[in-house]
């Protein structure tokens, strides 16, 4: 089963138990899936689905963040409760540790010395981990690999 129908599923199975909040964030999702295939004009393939999975759980991630610093925390605990729903729907992310092995691979194949070879690194690294690893994380740690 692709993640769309997984998603319409639980929806399913959610409104049947009347879980009001993962009612609403499955509906977003549906909604922010449909609008990517008006964008695309055609059914989208499953790397394309998990990218917009990928998008809205950055977003609460980034939203947490904000009202968090903005002492909201009935904000921070809809938004994680959300982040809970969506992380069921994003593939396994890759491990800290091989990371970082893939990491010092990307940094040995271009040859990369200092921090301003960042740019190549991650050009690299990032087709590889796309949609397993948060863009954000890997490029902290590609940071402290070349020392900046």
């Amino acid at each position: 089963m692709d993640l769309k129908a997984q998603v319409g599923e639980d929806l399913k199975t959610a409104m049947k138990s009347r879980d009001k909040l993962k009612v609403s964030t499955l509906r977003l999702l549906l909604s922010e899936i449909k609008n990517a295939e008006i964008a695309k004009r055609g059914e989208l393939d499953e790397s394309e689905t998990d990218a917009v999975v990928a998008r809205e759980a950055r977003k609460r991630r980034e939203a947490i963040e904000e009202f968090a610093k903005a002492g909201r925390q009935d904000l921070v605990d809809k938004e994680t409760a959300e982040l809970e729903i969506l992380s069921g729907f994003l593939p396994e992310q890759v491990p800290e540790d091989e990371l970082r092995g893939l990491i010092d691979q990307a940094i040995e194949e271009v040859g990369a010395a200092s921090p301003k070879d960042l740019g190549k690194v991650m050009s690299v690294l990032m087709p590889r981990v796309k949609g397993k690893a948060d863009g954000k994380a890997v490029n902290r740690l590609v940071r402290e690999a070349l020392g900046g």
